[in-house]
């Protein structure tokens, strides 16, 4: 059985206490499966999420059916973005094991 990450929702309530997510544009860098970014997805104006891994971006698309404009999922890399300068507000990556 596959244990259920941050059920107290720890993250999303640090990621709240450090910025300001609110009608801004926000990149998450290494999306994975869209976990977190389906917890504050209605608070930025627009969020996309990237990741490397093709099974990771559709399970995300999957988990999130009828994706508002709003929320985006994009198969790319941090170290190569697919974005001009200045399009997000905030850049988020985080690292769980």
């Amino acid at each position: 059985m596959k244990p259920l990450r941050d059920p107290e929702g720890n993250e999303l309530s640090q990621l709240a206490a450090a910025c300001q997510l609110d009608g801004r544009n926000v990149l998450e860098i290494g999306c994975g499966n869209g976990n977190l970014t389906r917890q504050y997805a209605a608070l930025p104006r627009r969020v996309i999420g990237i990741d490397p891994a093709a099974t990771d971006i559709r399970l995300a698309k999957d988990a999130m059916p009828g994706l508002s404009s709003a929320v985006a999922f994009i198969r790319a890399i941090g170290e190569t973005l697919p974005f001009s300068s200045q399009t997000f507000d905030i850049a988020l990556f985080a690292c769980s094991l």
